[in-house]
């Protein structure tokens, strides 16, 4: 899968285990909803660094625990 799916993929884990929305967790992170869509509907090539940071800080978790899924496993991400 490319990076960008993977991106999304975790997006959803962590809005289904914290019970959210996508567009609850844009609320939330003072991102633009359309922000957020065309990350999850893999629109964005390059994710924003800012954009998982402002997540996680929502999320009170470390940006290690945003990647630490085995959907970014070396050998599940193309290149």
């Amino acid at each position: 899968m490319l990076f960008k799916e993977a991106i999304s993929k975790r997006i959803y884990e962590l809005c289904e285990k914290n019970k959210i929305t996508p567009n609850k967790l844009a609320e939330l992170s003072a991102i633009a909803p359309s922000t957020l869509q065309d990350m999850l509907s893999l629109k964005v090539s390059n994710p924003s660094s800012y954009v998982i940071h402002q997540i996680c800080k929502t999320l009170k978790i470390s940006e290690k625990d945003f990647f630490d899924s085995d959907l970014f496993l070396e050998e599940n991400i193309e290149d």
